[in-house]
């Protein structure tokens, strides 16, 4: 419904920031990671949003990137994984980190955020992957990609993955990954990715 909200900041608080509109402030529920990217209050922002419906509430989540806003989806789509322990997650991991988690099998990752026990880790995870494989299944681009734990040279091959994982094409991925250096870090390939991402779209 919102995809997005573009004012004047007026409030911020431990994960809530405040964006006015026409005259309308909208409140948004935040990640301490988009909470850092913020300007001063008084200045522009815009946030990239979703709207949770429930019997007794309207919640507007607000997110400073499209990554960390696909993100918060995919991971708000597991069993267990409400908004709340979304944004935790994310306000300990980035987008970046969390996909590099998942292509990596790295659960502990995860329980890093508040509320995020080793169980629920470990289901994060196999969700995630789970993902990746239905995708290898049903488009022939991805059967060559490898799901588990990396070696070294296989980290464009994991950050690949990792970017399907946050709901990229695996044309999109594996040309974005092409372009760079393999020998750098999972997690440093998913992240210049998606800097290149940002660029283009």
């Amino acid at each position: 419904m919102f995809y997005s909200v573009k004012g004047i900041l007026t409030h911020t608080q431990p994960n809530v920031a405040v964006v006015e509109c026409g005259g309308v402030g909208f409140l948004c529920r935040t990640t301490m990671n988009t909470q850092k990217a913020l300007p001063p209050v008084g200045q522009e922002v815009k946030l990239y949003t979703q709207l949770n419906v429930r019997e007794d509430a309207l919640d507007l989540f607000g997110f400073a990137t499209q990554a960390e806003l696909n993100c918060f989806k995919l991971l708000t789509n597991i069993s267990g994984v409400g908004p709340k322990a979304g944004l935790a997650i994310l306000s300990v991991l980035t987008p970046e980190q969390v996909a590099a988690a998942a292509a990596t099998g790295d659960s502990k990752a995860f329980t890093r955020a508040s509320g995020v026990g080793p169980k629920l880790g470990q289901r994060i995870v196999l969700e995630l992957k789970d993902k990746v494989q239905s995708m290898q299944a049903s488009d022939p681009q991805m059967a060559h990609l490898p799901v588990g734990v990396p070696s070294a040279a296989g980290n464009a091959e994991a950050a690949v993955n990792a970017l399907t994982v946050l709901g990229y094409s695996a044309s999109e991925a594996s040309s974005a990954v092409a372009k760079l250096d393999s020998s750098l870090s999972v997690e440093e390939l998913i992240r210049l990715a998606l800097k290149n991402f940002g660029s283009v779209r």
